[in-house]
């Protein structure tokens, strides 16, 4: 038997989340160590997986495992990737070395506070961002629609956890208000993520019910499922192929956020600690975008069609209102977090277009933000350390005394209004462009989003960076050596696939060329006509002019 790849790459944080939680506890730089080498164990493994895919292989899922589980339920442990899961499963493998870096000293100040000496804030903290990575991980491997749910409802635990016990202390507020603050934003990251999770679990038991009655046995197999369908053996009526797609999609909806399912983000991205708050919009959000494409669509074609003008109609609700709320916010995390919300109203868009520069773009916008995201989240997070407050009016001038920081926030910023040369704007432009194709309106009126988000970028950087220097930060230090070891990588895989995205779209094309023939959608052909120009009859013009 062949090496379990996928198996390993989820197993191996996993591992490293029991090992670092029992770490002793006078262990603490020593369990951020062990931490930071069992992230980079996993990225090691991202990368043989992203080496021994092969994009030109046929058959929709490469280096698959597969194992009877509970063989009474027809659940079996499935795993296999594509182009789309691979993609951002190196994302995922890629930003938690980042993000534990970033953290290094997040939990150093529960440390001093803690009077109970049997709860390691440290050891605790680091083993809860490898247990979410280790979820998130086998949620992109996952083929089985049980074995996925399982993990896209677990994840939910470590997250609260980060939100709740380890969220942001330097926002200038009173302990109390600050814990009952982090407290209540976890609360509510919980509650709707656990209601779309128990709508998704009766969808998920009525796939079941439809798959035992017309093939005998029942199997939450995704690719069973889907060839049988093809080859005519599973069938379902319009009305319940609807009421699953919305089980499913509604518990996508709320983790990916879609508007109006999305009013837990700001929250909890502005009560999380800024590395938290990229583990949450970067990493922990994908999944419901990833699973839009690889369920939504695939178990459920003629319903996802169904429903396209509803979703797109809230996607571009979600473009401009996320936009608009962000020029409005005076907190900085805040703003990141609504921008957040209308980048994810791209991706969506982009998915139910329904044409392959549409999905394609969708999924490159999938892998970009998290990139981007991550280093205007992280630079924003040593900002906010350095000056003990989330406002924007309390900055200013910051560039004369912190240029590297700056500069670093000013990329990171354009990255996110998606200038072009920066990864973002490829995403963005082929999402406008298949959306364009095939509904001109929403695409235009998409496009207002790109002006919105140059307005909130711009004056988020103009109002901190730049103007007198206030009293306040004129003693801020630049950024640290392990601060640069943080950004310079994102900042040059931003510049890099803005120049060069072509090893992505060649990784994501074929998943999406077969997504779309599933869903039995081809890209819609360009009307071009012909006007004939008064000629000589029988001349070669009139020839062409009649064809």
């Amino acid at each position: 038997m062949s090496f379990p790849l996928l198996t390993a790459a989820a197993a191996v944080p996993a591992i490293g989340a029991v090992a670092t939680a029992a770490v002793p506890a006078a262990k603490r730089t020593a369990a951020k160590w062990l931490a930071l080498l069992f992230s980079l164990a996993t990225l090691a493994l991202a990368l043989v997986i992203a080496v021994r895919f092969d994009p030109g292989a046929k058959g929709p899922f490469q280096l698959t495992e597969s194992h009877a589980w509970i063989a009474d339920f027809g659940v079996r442990y499935e795993l296999g990737v594509d182009g789309i899961a691979v993609a951002l499963i190196a994302l995922t493998a890629l930003l938690i070395p980042f993000v534990i870096l970033a953290s290094w000293h997040d939990a150093d100040a529960l440390e001093a506070d803690n009077s109970n000496r049997r709860w390691r804030p440290t050891q605790g903290f680091f083993a809860l961002i490898l247990a979410v990575e280790a979820m998130v991980i086998i949620s992109f491997e996952a083929t089985d629609v049980f074995v996925f749910y399982i993990f896209f409802e677990a994840m939910l635990i470590p997250m609260y956890f980060l939100i709740g016990g380890f969220g942001d202390r330097a926002d200038g507020r009173d302990a109390a208000e600050s814990a009952s603050r982090r407290s209540s934003a976890a609360v509510k990251f919980l509650l709707y993520n656990l209601a779309g999770g128990l709508i998704m679990l009766a969808a998920v038991i009525g796939l079941y019910a439809v798959t035992a009655d017309q093939l005998g046995t029942g199997t939450f197999s995704l690719q069973q499922i889907v060839q049988a369908r093809a080859a005519g053996d599973l069938t379902m009526g319009a009305g319940t192929e609807r009421l699953l797609f919305l089980g499913f999609f509604f518990a996508f909806a709320v983790k990916a956020p879609l508007w109006p399912l999305h009013t837990w983000l700001p929250g909890a991205m502005g009560e999380s600690t800024a590395p938290v708050a990229v583990l949450i919009t970067a990493v922990v959000d994908k999944v419901g975008t990833f699973a839009m494409l690889r369920f939504c669509l695939q178990l459920f074609p003629e319903a996802s069609k169904w429903a396209t003008p509803v979703v797109l109609v809230l996607a571009l609700v979600s473009i401009l209102y996320g936009a608009l709320l962000a020029v409005a916010q005076k907190d900085i995390k805040r703003l990141v977090a609504y921008a957040s919300i209308s980048h994810f109203g791209f991706i969506i868009l982009g998915i139910f277009a329904m044409t392959s520069q549409g999905q394609g773009g969708a999924t490159l916008y999938m892998v970009n933000h998290g990139i981007s995201t991550a280093a205007l989240m992280l630079v924003a997070g040593f900002l906010i350390t350095r000056r003990g407050s989330r406002l924007i009016a309390d900055y200013g001038g910051v560039q004369k005394v912190a240029p590297v920081l700056a500069g670093t926030f000013l990329i990171g910023g354009l990255a996110t209004l998606s200038l072009p040369g920066l990864a973002p704007f490829v995403s963005e432009f082929l999402v406008l462009v298949g959306t364009f194709s095939r509904y001109p309106v929403i695409g235009i009126i998409a496009t207002v989003g790109i002006v919105l988000a140059a307005l909130y970028v711009l004056v988020l950087y103009q109002r901190t960076m730049t103007g007198p220097v206030k009293a306040e930060v004129r003693a801020m230090p630049d950024l640290k050596a392990r601060e640069l070891v943080v950004m310079a990588p994102l900042i040059a895989l931003l510049l890099f696939l803005g120049v060069y995205p072509k090893p992505l779209t060649n990784l994501v094309n074929p998943a999406v060329d077969h997504t779309l023939s599933v869903v039995d959608q081809q890209d819609p052909k360009p009307d071009v006509r012909v006007n004939a120009v008064p000629n000589e009859p029988g001349t070669d013009r009139d020839a062409e002019a009649a064809k």
